[in-house]
């Protein structure tokens, strides 16, 4: 069965592999499973037959014979059990890095996405500037403790896991904040993950639909 998976038609993000497609992609890739990606307009992503999969009328979903998934994250927790490469065989190593799948989207990502946010929607308002410095005090906290238990190891815990795919995909939306640079451990941890083939592979994907919606 193809597995197919949704993604923006033109993605906002300009081709840094931002959209929470890019960790679909990525699982895939590092699994070694092929796919399809079904490409939506933002108004396509409204309408009942991408609502039908995605309640919130979001990206990416996930297809597969007679399942339908929704939701990055639980999209990866089911790639990653289903196939070898993501989740450790340990059961108490498991566990972990599925804690820290939970840790990078619950804890780390609110107030690096809600950043993002405020930086479009609120820089005219008069409370910017003390949104912005709230929002970045609280990353600044979260990147602090994560970079102190990061230490000199590669990754979050023993071997590459699902844990640090979801982890990196969060922390790269900082690049060019300055903030991520402040933690030299969390750019190297950024850049293993990068130069990984799978990284680069769906990275490529992601950044081809943009080449050929502005070539076509």
């Amino acid at each position: 069965m193809t597995i197919t998976i949704t993604a923006f038609e033109r993605s906002p993000d300009g081709g840094k592999g931002l959209a929470r497609d890019m960790r679909v992609r990525w699982a895939l890739e590092e699994v070694g499973q092929p796919y399809d990606a079904r490409l939506l307009s933002f108004k396509a992503m409204k309408e009942p037959a991408h609502l039908a999969l995605h309640p919130f009328g979001q990206i990416p979903t996930y297809e597969e014979g007679d399942l339908a998934l929704f939701e990055s994250g639980a999209i990866v927790f089911h790639i990653a059990e289903r196939h070898a490469g993501l989740l450790p065989d340990d059961a108490n190593a498991r566990t972990r890095a599925i804690a820290w799948m939970f840790a990078a989207l619950n804890t780390v990502e609110p107030p690096i996405f809600d950043r993002d946010l405020a930086k479009v929607l609120e820089r005219d308002e008069p409370w910017y500037e003390q949104r912005l410095r709230v929002l970045e005090d609280s990353i600044r906290k979260r990147l602090g403790d994560l970079s102190s238990r990061l230490g000199d190891a590669d990754w979050l815990d023993g071997a590459f896991s699902a844990g640090d795919l979801l982890m990196v995909t969060v922390l790269r939306r900082l690049q060019g904040s300055g903030m991520l640079e402040e933690y030299p451990n969390l750019s190297a941890y950024v850049a293993r993950c990068e130069a990984r083939p799978a990284y680069k592979r769906a990275f490529d994907a992601q950044l081809a639909v943009l080449t050929a919606a502005s070539t076509g």
